[in-house]
C-alpha cells in the first residue's frame, strides 16, 4: 500500500526494498485498493515523462474508473475530466503552459524577494519575542501562500483560509473534497474580479492573455490552472523550507550558516531536493496501449506514478551513494518533459524558499533544534513529505515592524 506509515517513517528503506523485490517499476494500491504502478527508477521514469504519447497525462484513458467512488479521497490529485493545464496534452497543453510561464516571467524578482522578506518578516515578528515556536506551523506552512496570494491578486487575510484548504486536499484523506471545493470557490471569485477589473498581477495577466487572439481559455481553464499553481506553488514551497531548515538544524555539515554563512543555504536546499524532496510522487501518467516498463507488462489504461524519490535516489546513477549538495541539477524534483514545472514557476519556489530560510537565520541567529532529531515526524501524505512540525529554540529578539533594512 502507497499510504503505509512507512512512507513518512523510513521512505529510503521502503524504495530500495520495493526496487529489491520489483525493480524499477513496482505494483501498489491506493486507498481502497486501487492498483497502479511506482516508477523508481532514474532511467524508467525518465523514458515516462519524455514519451508524452505513450504516457499520456490524460486521465480519462485510466482503466480503473468504473470502480472509483465519488467521495474517493484522492479524487483531488487524481481528477477526471478537469479543465486544467494537468490533464491536457498536445498543442492545447502547450497554449497553456506558455500562458502561465507568461504571467509568472513578468514578475520583477527584486520584488519578489522583497514581499517574501517583508512577508517572513511580519511571521517571524509574531513569535521572536517567544523565545521558543513552531517553524512549521507557525512559519514555513504560511510563507508561500501569503506571497503566492499577493501575486495572484487576493487580499493578505485570505491566506490562513487558503492554507488550510489546501493542506486538506493535498493531504489526501477525509477532508481532501473540503479543501478543494474552498480553494476553488476562492480561485472562481478572484478571477471574477480581475474580469471586472484587471491589476498587476499575475490573474490579470492571465486573463488578458487568455483573450488574445489566436487563443480562447475560459475562465473556468483559468480557474483550474490557477488551483494546480497554487497547490503546487505552496505546499512543496513549504516543505522546501522546512526540510532544509531541519537539515540545517542536523547536520553539522551545515552548522556555519547558522552564524551568518550564505553559500550553505543553497547546498542545504539543493540536497533537500535530491535527498529529502518535498514531492515524492506524483499521479501520474496513463498508458495509451500495452507496452512495457522495466520488465513489467503495463496494459492500455494503466496509472503510474511518477516516484520522483525513489528516482533520485537509483543506485544506478547514484552509485557511490553520497550526498549531492554541488551544482548537480540533474533531479526529478522538478519533474521532466512536456508537463515539467515551468522554469518561472521554480525560479519564484526558490526566491521564496531561500528568503524564507534566510530571514530565519537573520532573526534568529542562535536556532537551536528544540527535541530529539529522531522525534520529528512528517505528514501523512502518499503525495508529499514534510514535517508535522519543526519545534525550537533561541534567544528572545525584538520585532522589526517592517523596518529591517
Amino acid at each position: 500500500p502507497l499510504g503505509t506509515p512507512r512512507l513518512q517513517s523510513e521512505p529510503e528503506v521502503l524504495y530500495r526494498e520495493l526496487r529489491r523485490e520489483y525493480g524499477a517499476v513496482a505494483p501498489v494500491v491506493l486507498d481502497g485498493g486501487v492498483p497502479a504502478w511506482l516508477v523508481l527508477g532514474y532511467r524508467e521514469l525518465h523514458q515516462v515523462t519524455a514519451d508524452p504519447v505513450l504516457y499520456s497525462r490524460d486521465s480519462d484513458l485510466w482503466n480503473q474508473w468504473p470502480d472509483i467512488p465519488d467521495d474517493w479521497p484522492l479524487l483531488p490529485m487524481i481528477g477526471r475530466k478537469q479543465p486544467s493545464i494537468l490533464y491536457t496534452v498536445g498543442e492545447r497543453h502547450r497554449e497553456r503552459a506558455a500562458m502561465l510561464s507568461n504571467a509568472l516571467e513578468a514578475v520583477d524578482p527584486f520584488q519578489l524577494r522583497a514581499l517574501a522578506e517583508r512577508l517572513a518578516d511580519e511571521l517571524i515578528d509574531a513569535v521572536c519575542h517567544r523565545g521558543e515556536a513552531d517553524l512549521v506551523a507557525g512559519y514555513a506552512m504560511l510563507l508561500p501562500v501569503r506571497v503566492l496570494a499577493a501575486l495572484f491578486g487576493f487580499a493578505e487575510e485570505q491566506g490562513p483560509g487558503l492554507v488550510g484548504a489546501l493542506n486538506d486536499m493535498i493531504d489526501g484523506r477525509e477532508r481532501a473534497l473540503a479543501g478543494q471545493a474552498h480553494l476553488a470557490s476562492s480561485m472562481a471569485r478572484l478571477v471574477a474580479d480581475r474580469r471586472a477589473a484587471p491589476m498587476d498581477d499575475v490573474v490579470s495577466r492571465m486573463l488578458a492573455r487568455a483573450s488574445g487572439p489566436g487563443e480562447a481559455f475560459t475562465d473556468e481553464e483559468i480557474l483550474q490552472d490557477l488551483m494546480v499553481m497554487t497547490a503546487a506553488g505552496h505546499q512543496p514551497t513549504a516543505d522546501w523550507i522546512g526540510n532544509s531548515l531541519r537539515l540545517m538544524l542536523t547536520d553539522e555539515r551545515f552548522a556555519a550558516s547558522l552564524f551568518g554563512g550564505r553559500n550553505s543555504v543553497a547546498e542545504a536546499m539543493n540536497e533537500v531536493l535530491w535527498e529529502d524532496t518535498p514531492t515524492q510522487n506524483v499521479a501520474g501518467r496513463w498508458a495509451s496501449r500495452d507496452t512495457r516498463l522495466g520488465d513489467r507488462r503495463i496494459r492500455a489504461g494503466d496509472l503510474l506514478l511518477l516516484g520522483l524519490q525513489g528516482a533520485n535516489s537509483d543506485p544506478r546513477v547514484r552509485t557511490d551513494g553520497s550526498a549531492l549538495t554541488g551544482g548537480n541539477n540533474a533531479h526529478f524534483s522538478f519533474g521532466h518533459g512536456e508537463h515539467r514545472c515551468p522554469f518561472p514557476a521554480q525560479e519564484v519556489a526558490e526566491v521564496i524558499a531561500r528568503t524564507g530560510i534566510e530571514v530565519v537565520l537573520d532573526r534568529l541567529p542562535d536556532i537551536d533544534l528544540a527535541v530529539p532529531a529522531e522525534s520529528l515526524t512528517r505528514r501523512p501524505s502518499p503525495w508529499l513529505r514534510g514535517l508535522t512540525e519543526l519545534p525550537v529554540t533561541f534567544t528572545p529578539t525584538p520585532a522589526v515592524g517592517g523596518t529591517r533594512a
